[in-house]
Order: C-alpha cells, then sequence, then structure tokens
C-alpha cells in the first residue's frame, strides 16, 4: 500500500480499515488503480470479487482486465466502482426463504479489512453479498456486523479501566481437522462421490481407545502433502504454523497463528481450496466433514 498509493489514498484507506469510515469515490480509483497495477505485476489477468455465499464454500465470477476505447482498441481498465461494487446476480444462492427467485439481484459489495490477494492469475477481493434490500445472503456480513457490536460493547466496558481505549479487535485461532484417504478408494464411495463425506461404514478397525495414531509419526505420503499446502499458504500470506496426526484413523490437523477474526475466517475459506486441489495432485481426497462413525472422533473446527 505505501510503495502503490498516494499518501492521501493510504491514510484513507487505513483510516476505513482501523475505524470504518466511508472511502469517497476518487480514493476508490486511487486505491483500484494501484490494486489493478500491483495485480498485473504479480501475472494477474482477471479479477473477482471473492464471496461467501450460504453453500459452505466461496464463490467467484473472474472478469478481464480489459475495455475498449471509442477506436475499438483494446485498454486494461479497473476502476472504483468495479472494486467496490458489481452484481453477480443470486439466483441460484441459497437465501434461507428472504425473497423469490424473481427477485434474483445479489450485490458484491468490497471489504477493505481483509487484504485482497493473486490466486493463481487471478485478483481476488473479499467482498460481503447481500440482496438488492440488503438483507444479508453470505456469511461475512453477519460477521462483520458480529464483529461491530462485540466491538462497540467491549470498548465501553474497557473505558471503565482505561478512556484511552478506542476499538477492541476480536481474534480467532482456528484448527483445520481433516481426513486423507486415498483418491482411488473415494471414487469407490457413492456416498463421498456425492456428499464429500461418509454416510455409510462400520466403525473404524481402531478408534480413540488405541491412541497410538496422535501426535504420532507423519506418514511419509502425508507429509508430502503438507509440504505443499504449507507453501501454498506462505504465498497466500496465511500464517500456517502447527501440523500433527490427530485422533481418529487419517486423521490430521494443520492449525495457524491466531489473528483478527474477519481475516482468519477468510484464511480458512480458502486454506480448504488450496487443500482439495493440492490433494488431487496427490492422488489423494481430503475430506472436511465432521463425525464420520459412531464414537470415534471427526474432523471439525475447533
Amino acid at each position: 500500500m505505501l510503495q502503490y498509493l498516494t499518501k492521501d489514498a493510504y491514510e484513507s484507506l487505513k483510516d476505513a480499515i482501523v475505524t470504518g469510515s466511508k472511502i469517497n469515490r476518487k480514493i476508490a480509483d486511487q486505491v483500484a488503480e494501484a490494486i489493478k497495477g500491483w495485480a498485473i505485476t504479480m501475472g494477474a489477468t482477471h479479477y473477482t470479487h471473492w464471496f461467501q455465499p450460504l453453500t459452505g464454500a466461496t464463490a467467484e465470477k473472474h472478469d478481464a482486465f480489459f475495455d475498449l476505447t471509442l477506436d475499438g482498441r483494446a485498454l486494461e481498465k479497473f476502476g472504483g466502482g468495479q472494486l467496490v461494487q458489481q452484481e453477480p446476480d443470486a439466483s441460484s444462492f441459497p437465501s434461507g426463504g428472504i425473497r423469490n427467485t424473481f427477485e434474483a439481484r445479489g450485490y458484491t459489495a468490497w471489504d477493505p479489512t481483509s487484504p485482497a490477494f493473486i490466486y493463481g492469475t487471478t485478483l481476488c477481493i473479499p467482498t460481503i453479498f447481500v440482496s438488492y434490500t440488503g438483507e444479508a445472503l453470505d456469511n461475512k456480513a453477519p460477521l462483520l456486523r458480529a464483529l461491530s457490536a462485540v466491538d462497540e460493547a467491549a470498548t465501553n466496558v474497557a473505558k471503565y479501566f482505561d478512556k484511552n481505549v478506542t476499538k477492541v479487535n476480536a481474534t480467532l485461532g482456528w484448527e483445520q481437522e481433516y481426513f486423507l484417504i486415498d483418491k482411488a478408494l473415494a471414487h469407490s464411495r457413492p456416498d463421498i462421490i456425492i456428499t464429500g463425506r461418509t454416510l455409510m461404514g462400520v466403525s473404524a478397525a481402531k478408534g480413540q481407545q488405541l491412541d497410538d495414531h496422535y501426535f504420532g509419526v507423519i506418514p511419509r505420503r502425508v507429509l508430502g502433502f503438507m509440504s505443499d499446502p504449507e507453501k501454498e499458504c506462505t504465498k497466500l500470506g496465511i500464517p500456517v504454523k502447527t501440523r500433527h496426526n490427530e485422533v481418529a484413523p487419517n486423521q490430521f490437523e494443520l492449525a495457524p497463528v491466531f489473528e483478527e477474526a474477519n481475516l482468519a475466517v477468510n484464511y480458512n475459506l480458502l486454506l480448504m481450496d488450496v487443500m482439495d486441489k493440492i490433494a488431487d495432485r496427490h492422488h489423494l481426497k481430503v475430506l472436511f466433514h465432521e463425525k464420520p462413525f459412531a464414537g470415534v472422533n471427526g474432523s471439525r473446527k475447533a
């Protein structure tokens, strides 16, 4: 930001991140131009408003840094309007029944508190996703509202002890537990293919009563897989730190350093996508589902 933004744009954006102040259109145009310049130097050809609909995953619609001049020449373009808001439609996303399908318009709005990032050749801009009338259609908008309420209430309490307190940040330290199974074996299971989790089966040969798997030596094939997400996470700025065997057979864990809650949630969703793609390259299937069998620990967020 210091390298690409003017002093006024930097201070305005920093103030928006820290205090929630509004960003005017002139500053938004400057930020958009700076982000585009940075992204292109990083090899990006497209941009997307990266959001979190009620599907348990993320969503994105890619647009090229492309426009036409009046005489028909190609132009790399990305302005404040494209940065701040887009209309990706909403007709096929879950809405919790808050609007009819024919009232399908949904809007993504830039969340300046979440850093933009490059994923492959795409500039990803974290956003909220709301309906035309302002109802939340995602998981990020309610989270930001909750964090704002916690900040306000906690700041009021903290002022009884220190009048200089102006803001309270909520932090989150998640742990991502997961199962790894051979891809060929996963493809033999209709329940895993259709739902991404086990719906049928028998109890495992060994469970928590035989705890030699927990914190045991990581198998070589699994360690080879673990190394690749860690490298990718380093490029994306996700501060992963811990890896180990979990309790259930073929269950493992990855955990980062704790950080601001909104950012931590972004990173967890991005991490799951990274792990899924990398597992495929290793001829493995990664499962993020909950407890698969009665009496045996399963994957969860902790």
